[in-house]
């Protein structure tokens, strides 16, 4: 990030993820609160560099986020409601803020979903307050800001000020009394009237002047210690330009050392694994030669369905073009009908990629991989029909979430879980 210029990175997010069909399910760290918490402190310690690292040319503002709830909404449904009592809600749903908070976050970004509890207030939104956390003033001042102690930057999610009832996009005081100090306003019609209703709200006196001030003070806060005054420009910094340093021979191997600790071996039937480098294998599957499927969502582009290797990830490597340069593309088939007897079927499969609700697996749809999509049942059968020709089979999955993968662990020799990450 330092490289191309920002100063700022909505990362990390702490939600514990509670339900396997919500579609934001691999941007959380674990369903266990314990787990959340040990890696929000570490990321932003990371990101930030402590408060000399923050001032410093090497590293970035930290943004926690969501809050608060948005991994326990019912049935795993995206900007849902979160009906946890106050107790759960903290206990679960909040680690990741104590760990973040802790170790210096600058910044916490309101969640989209609800949380319907009889705590929960605003001030008095048209048409009834439908207890979405970016209007309420209990998480938002009386717990994070006041009792947490907070003195940072509260931003709202992408207009999620527009999904308080009574309000728009452009238009939405109890927001601002709330306790939401940048909104993220995105239409230029839409952040112009945002600006000047504001200033006519605070001139009536429905905005307390107070709050303006509040949220000022905390902005220049966290400019001061990022101390943005003092540093040049982006362009003129220490790292600016280095394009050298992007996927640098260090960087891809610690990525290589990450991705190698996170696979997991659930099936290895006569120890089939690892492969000998003069094995014939064939590689085959909807997976096999798909970046897009790797990167996942939230990957250069928001769904990550329009990823380019060349274009946007060059030096990357799909599954197919890395058997090919560990064991010569003499050794790699594409078609079962160049198999012969001794030929291994190296099948990758996995779900598409997706970002936010387009990811939530619906009510009539169940957590079994190949029942989500046609297309993943494609795979399926391509596992069966590959064992009915004779041929040891040997299956990676990615994914961004747990999933039921019983039959296709049942018709593999071997299966490799390969969950891919978020970023």
């Amino acid at each position: 990030m330092r490289r191309t210029g920002l100063d700022w990175t909505f990362a990390p997010t702490v939600a514990t993820p509670r339900d396997y069909r919500w579609g934001r399910v691999y941007e959380g760290y674990s369903e266990d609160p314990e787990i959340v918490y040990q890696y929000a402190g570490r990321m932003v310690e990371g990101i930030q560099g402590g408060a000399e690292g923050l001032a410093g040319q090497h590293h970035v503002i930290s943004n926690v986020k969501h809050w608060v709830g948005d991994g326990g909404t019912e049935n795993g449904v995206d900007r849902g409601e979160n009906h946890y009592s106050e107790d759960y809600l903290r206990n679960i749903h909040a680690t990741g803020y104590f760990a973040g908070l802790q170790a210096g976050a600058q910044v916490v970004m309101t969640s989209f979903n609800s949380w319907h509890n009889e705590a929960n207030y605003d001030q008095t939104s048209e048409g009834g307050y439908n207890k979405k956390l970016h209007a309420s003033k209990y998480l938002v001042t009386d717990i994070l800001k006041n009792k947490m102690g907070f003195d940072g930057i509260v931003v709202t999610d992408w207009n999620g000020q527009g999904e308080v009832n009574g309000c728009t996009a452009s238009n939405c005081p109890v927001a601002v009394n709330a306790g939401n100090d940048v909104f993220m306003v995105t239409a230029r019609s839409d952040w112009q009237a945002f600006y000047r209703n504001v200033i006519e709200q605070v001139n009536t006196g429905l905005i307390p002047l107070s709050r303006i001030d509040d949220a000022v003070t905390r902005i220049l806060r966290v400019k001061l210690r990022a101390n943005l005054w003092q540093k040049p420009k982006p362009s003129e910094r220490s790292l600016a330009g280095q394009q050298a340093l992007l996927g640098s021979d260090e960087h891809r191997a610690l990525a290589r050392e990450a991705v190698s600790q996170s696979l997991v071996l659930l099936k290895n039937k006569n120890n089939i694994l690892p492969l000998s480098v003069d094995q014939k294998i064939l590689v085959t599957g909807s997976g096999a030669n798909n970046i897009q499927k790797q990167t996942g969502g939230w990957s250069l582009t928001w769904q990550g369905n329009e990823n380019k290797l060349d274009k946007d990830f060059p030096g990357a490597t799909t599954m197919l073009m890395a058997v090919k340069n560990i064991i010569g593309k003499d050794k790699v088939i594409t078609k079962v009908s160049d198999a012969d007897q001794d030929t291994i079927a190296l099948v990758v499969i996995g779900e598409d990629p997706y970002a936010e609700m387009f990811g939530d697996i619906k009510a009539n749809k169940t957590l079994e991989f190949s029942s989500i999509k046609p297309t993943y049942l494609v795979d399926l059968e391509n596992i069966k029909s590959l064992k009915v020709a004779g041929l040891k089979v040997i299956t990676v999955f990615y994914s961004g979430r747990p999933l039921y993968v019983n039959e296709e662990i049942n018709h593999s020799d071997a299966f490799v879980a390969a969950l891919a990450t978020w970023h």
